[in-house]
């Protein structure tokens, strides 16, 4: 018979991509981990992870496996949830997150989440690349902007606003665009094949950018911005600071940037865990309707 505790040992050294780092995260030794997975590992009679010297790999069988280890581990979790005082949470929540907003404005509101529910275990991963939420074993994922078609379910949390903005060095050399279709005469700075929408008068319009130089990280294209290499469209809380200053300019302010939406998402389902409800709660506390980001 296989053993929870087994079960939630692989998923972690999974996770962690080694004994050693998942022995830190379950606050157990390295020999009462590899004892686990070996002794899962015997009862399956397969082998789910290749130990090197560098960590430990999932094997072809292991990685089928995994997503199955990680939905049993979720629904317990649930399980124990409906029986736990109503204050009270315990266990793992998993949340992926942008880099450029959840380093500034997510980690003090996960932070608070943390002290609120000391008995909960909080794992932040910030990255600019999508993750896949159910694959990669994540309970929620924050994203910003317009989100595509998905099997996923998504809470709308509150609103970004954004605009178009150049340096004061672009602008005094290249000039600045009056309309969406001059912005093809212009050098941007944007992320990798973007489109630019702008709205007026009821309509929605859009731009296929030149971009000069792109990336994925909000706080890269600032930067980039700032040195006067280009035009470029992002949300107000990464440029509010430096239009202030009058280090970037708004531009084109006749065409309004449409607003975004500000998201959590979560693995299919047809009721979100408590640990999940409770982020949300949290998040439009600090980020609903009202708010300005």
């Amino acid at each position: 018979m296989l053993d929870i505790e087994d079960l939630q040992t692989f998923v972690e050294v999974a996770d962690a991509g080694g004994l050693t780092p998942a022995a830190r995260r379950l606050g157990l030794s390295k020999s009462v981990v590899s004892r686990r997975l070996a002794r899962l590992e015997s009862e399956l009679s397969v082998q789910l992870m290749s130990r090197t010297t560098r960590g430990a790999m999932l094997t072809e069988a292991g990685a089928a496996f995994r997503d199955h280890a990680t939905r049993i581990c979720a629904e317990l979790d649930m399980a124990r949830e409906t029986i736990l005082p109503a204050g009270e949470l315990r266990g793992r929540l998993r949340i992926a997150a942008p880099v450029s907003f959840g380093a500034t404005h997510l980690a003090p509101v996960l932070a608070e989440l943390a002290g609120r529910h000391p008995l909960l275990q909080l794992q932040t991963s910030f990255s600019d690349h999508f993750v896949d939420v159910v694959s990669e074993g994540f309970d929620a994922a924050i994203r910003i902007g317009h989100l595509a078609d998905s099997s996923l379910v998504a809470r709308r949390i509150g609103s970004i606003f954004g605009k178009l903005v150049a340096s004061p060095a672009y602008i005094r050399t290249r000039g600045k665009p009056g309309t969406p279709d001059e912005i093809t005469n212009h050098d941007t700075v944007s992320q990798h094949a973007e489109t630019w929408r702008f709205t007026r008068d009821g309509r929605v319009m859009t731009v296929n950018p030149r971009a000069r130089f792109t990336s994925n990280n909000g706080q890269a294209l600032v930067a980039a911005a700032l040195a006067g290499l280009g035009i470029t469209s992002l949300p107000d809380f990464l440029t509010a600071e430096h239009v202030a200053s009058g280090a970037l300019i708004p531009i084109m302010c006749e065409f309004p940037v449409p607003e975004a939406g500000f998201f959590v998402i979560r693995p299919p389902g047809a009721h979100p865990s408590r640990k999940v409800r409770v982020l949300i709660e949290i998040l439009i506390e600090h980020f609903g309707p009202g708010s300005h980001l």
